[in-house]
């Protein structure tokens, strides 16, 4: 009978090589590139294209160890295949407090993400409107933003093959923007539009890595669709690596381009830094195009980053940590419909809250901890879990993966200090009160509240699950 299954429904596989790419890629090329660069450029000027290249083998190293855990036959731990890194943490070090933190942290950085790219393509709508000489409102963003997940909840309730579709086209439209805007942009580039290189300095720039890290930060969603994924053990670590590389050489190009033909004043005035710039070289219809896509290049991200929260939530579901009902399968599509739902609902009233700053803040922090936890994870896997590290062995380059955790590891560790430090003076630096009323309260606060509502959310299941037993 159709309808919506049970907890033990399973997924459905109809993702195939280039749904994976479009997946992952997307999801990177969104805010990343045609948002971020705006916002780190305030930090360090000109300078945020090395910060592009700086971060880039940390993120190689970071996504190693997925695809280390994604290349075993089956994910120990992972009951259905949708809980990503959060399964793999629990393979190695149980299902306990620190694995679910990691989960929790998770959800609201990607249902936040999921608000702020959704505004961001209502901002590059309303600049391709302006490109094209039509009026549009920029009060009407976040009208435009819930319309724009509410069209997207529609398309995955429908099921994953039409995700995949919709995801596909759209990211081979996005790759013709980039090509009308880097291709051209390479000789509009001026010298002294990179003057100074580093604006703030040293500390400047080191400040700016962590928001850039944001750009990266959604290479590890497409592990949540392993079990939507045909041949994922031999496919994913493949796209893992191929689809990070790639993105990173598009960050790239396009941070130069952008950067080396407009000036500071016009970066940190524009909400659509990107379009910015190629309509101060290209023809109005072809800056309308690089308009497109950013709109599509946020509405890939909105798509991907939307389908992640659903999953995680199913997974948990399963384990007694968050109603059962989360982790239903509706029959006819195959899709989790009652968590998508949810997600939609959520990530609607974060939109509209006004708070977007704070859980951009939490997102952040909490993404960069959950990578760090996820390299430990394979670190510890000998000791803890020495069948799992066997087969994995058996796999994948042992070597190569605990190298790139440690590299992984030690670099998040910086980053997270850098990033706490300043934190802790500006705590010093202001009171409290003040913080708040101006929206400026820090990542390293706001994480504390989120976790500590987590933790009593985990402490009220397991006591729940224990009543039940």
């Amino acid at each position: 009978m159709r309808g919506v299954g049970t907890a033990t429904s399973a997924f459905r596989r109809e993702l195939g090589a280039l749904d994976s790419y479009a997946a992952l890629v997307g999801i990177l090329v969104g805010a990343g590139i045609f948002r971020v660069t705006g916002d780190a450029y305030l930090e360090t000027g000109p300078s945020v294209v090395l910060g592009y290249v700086v971060l880039a083998p940390v993120v190689l190293a970071t996504a190693i160890p997925y695809a280390a855990f994604l290349a075993l036959p089956a994910a120990t731990g992972e009951s259905r295949g949708g809980g990503g890194d959060y399964s793999h943490i629990v393979a190695v070090f149980g299902a306990g407090r620190i694995a679910f933190l990691a989960g929790w942290l998770k959800l609201i950085s990607y249902l936040g993400a999921a608000a702020y790219l959704a505004l961001t393509v209502a901002d590059y709508g309303i600049e391709l409107c302006g490109t094209l000489g039509v009026p549009a409102d920029p009060d009407l963003s976040p009208t435009i933003a819930t319309a724009c997940l509410v069209g997207f909840w529609w398309i995955q309730a429908a099921g994953v093959r039409w995700f995949a579709r919709t995801q596909t086209i759209m990211f081979l439209a996005l790759l013709v923007a980039i090509a009308v805007l880097v291709v051209p942009g390479v000789f509009a580039i001026e010298a002294r539009h990179y003057q100074p290189f580093f604006a703030h300095g040293a500390g400047g720039f080191f400040a700016s890595l962590p928001p850039l890290f944001f750009a990266y930060a959604g290479f590890e969603a497409l592990a949540h669709h392993r079990a939507e994924v045909k041949d994922s053990a031999r496919r994913l670590p493949r796209v893992f690596l191929g689809g990070t590389a790639a993105a990173t050489i598009i960050f790239v190009a396009m941070a130069g381009v952008a950067l080396g033909t407009i000036d500071g004043a016009a970066i940190r005035a524009s909400n659509a830094p990107m379009a910015t710039a190629a309509a101060s070289y290209l023809p109005a219809g072809a800056a309308a195009i690089v308009a497109l896509g950013g709109v599509l290049a946020a509405a890939t991200s909105v798509n991907a980053t939307l389908a992640v929260p659903p999953r995680l939530a199913m997974t948990l579901a399963d384990e007694g940590l968050l109603p059962r009902s989360l982790g239903r399968v509706h029959g006819g599509s195959g899709t989790p419909r009652a968590a998508l739902l949810v997600t939609l609902v959520t990530s609607s009233a974060l939109l509209w809250s006004g708070q977007l700053g704070f859980v951009l803040h939490i997102a952040v922090l909490s993404l960069m901890m959950v990578y760090l936890l996820h390299g430990l994870a394979l670190l510890a896997a000998p000791r803890r879990r020495p069948e799992l590290w066997a087969a994995m062995a058996g796999t994948t380059r042992p070597g190569l993966a605990r190298t790139a955790a440690i590299v992984s590891a030690a670099t998040l560790t910086l980053l997270i200090a850098t990033l706490v430090v300043t934190d802790v003076r500006t705590i010093l630096g202001t009171d409290l009160a003040t913080r708040f009323a101006a929206g400026r309260l820090t990542s390293i606060e706001l994480w504390l509240a989120w976790a500590a509502i987590g933790l009593a959310l985990h402490a009220l299941a397991s006591r729940g699950t224990r009543s039940a037993q």
